[in-house]
């Protein structure tokens, strides 16, 4: 699955509450603010949706104005690690291995021209989200560049691969460089000696033990149960008009055992048998309340063979009637 540290999805949700949007906008969200302090990582999905919604409501240069308050401990002790480099542009040679704390949806890679050093930012942007998400993340790459050496460095330019905002205030605010879009790649660009600059805080001891630290971290990335949970039901719910799949045709489906989807379900506090019933009576609910399809339709559509039995089942949920739950709606 692909992902994003959960740190980055709440630093999101905090600049968006810091521009004018209310804690309680993000309660019906698939991971609240409370569920996600609880948690490691983000699909790539849902961090992606939340990026689009942000700047949908917050105007262009959101993800600009996020990557701007970044700081050093936001990223952990990641971040902790990147202050003890010997050099400043350390960090990009350390991406394949370490950035996996942050997403691993990218990678960086260093292309030296002359004096100028090109930082690629090596993804795809095949939806908008994640076209703000590396406006975001190369708006970070100055402020954790400057908190490294303490000193101003800026970039020379900076490239990005999709269409120009409407408004490039925040761009201009945070790059302070001519800024170029629909680029083949997208790229932050350095002098070359500032990139060579020695970190402020250089050590290479602490830096040892800091590394071990990331990669013990690294290895425990653990991807949360909830989002396993949505998948998995999503795959009941595409099968339920042919019937009641049973847990080998979901397995088969995830590349996994049986044993393996049992644990992992288990593990998110579920069993198959409880995501059959759930996602049944959820997508009954949701046609009840459309009006489209007759009854006898929906007890097909949900797995069920006569409608007597689909009936039983409902009110066995809801201690109403199909009929009677229609009816109040």
């Amino acid at each position: 699955m692909k992902y994003f540290s959960i740190n980055l999805y709440l630093k999101m949700l905090n600049c968006a509450i810091a521009e004018g949007m209310s804690r309680n906008e993000f309660k019906n969200w698939p991971t609240p603010i409370e569920e996600a302090e609880k948690l490691q990582v983000i699909s790539a999905k849902e961090f992606l949706t939340a990026h689009e919604l942000l700047d949908d409501k917050l105007g262009p240069g959101f993800g600009v104005r996020v990557g701007q308050q970044m700081i050093i401990e936001d990223y952990g002790v990641l971040g902790l690690s990147w202050r003890t480099c010997s050099r400043v542009g350390e960090i990009f040679e350390r991406s394949e291995r370490y950035f996996k704390l942050l997403s691993n949806t990218f990678v960086w890679q260093i292309k030296e021209e002359g004096n100028v050093s090109h930082v690629l930012l090596n993804r795809e942007a095949h939806r908008r989200g994640m076209e703000l998400s590396t406006e975001a993340s190369l708006s970070a790459t100055v402020v954790v560049l400057q908190a490294m050496s303490e000193k101003d460095i800026l970039p020379t330019q900076v490239s990005f691969k999709h269409n120009a905002p409407k408004d490039l205030t925040s761009f201009n605010a945070a790059f302070k460089c001519p800024i170029h879009f629909n680029q083949p790649s997208y790229s932050i660009s350095y002098k070359t000696a500032d990139l060579n600059l020695r970190t402020a805080k250089a050590d290479t001891s602490i830096n040892s033990y800091l590394l071990q630290q990331v990669d013990e971290n690294t290895k425990g990335i653990k991807i949360p149960g909830n989002t396993f949970v949505r998948d998995v039901e999503s795959l009941i719910k595409d099968a339920l008009p042919t019937g009641i799949p049973g847990i080998q045709d979901i397995s088969a489906l995830l590349a996994m055992s049986n044993r393996t989807l049992t644990r992992r379900l288990s593990e998110a506090g579920v069993t198959y048998r409880d995501l059959i019933r759930k996602t049944q009576e959820h997508l009954s609910k949701e046609m009840l309340l459309d009006d489209v399809h007759s009854i006898g339709e929906i007890a097909f559509l949900t797995g069920f063979s006569e409608q007597s039995t689909f009936n039983r089942a409902f009110k066995k949920w809801t201690n109403q009637t199909p009929t009677e739950f229609r009816k109040k709606s």
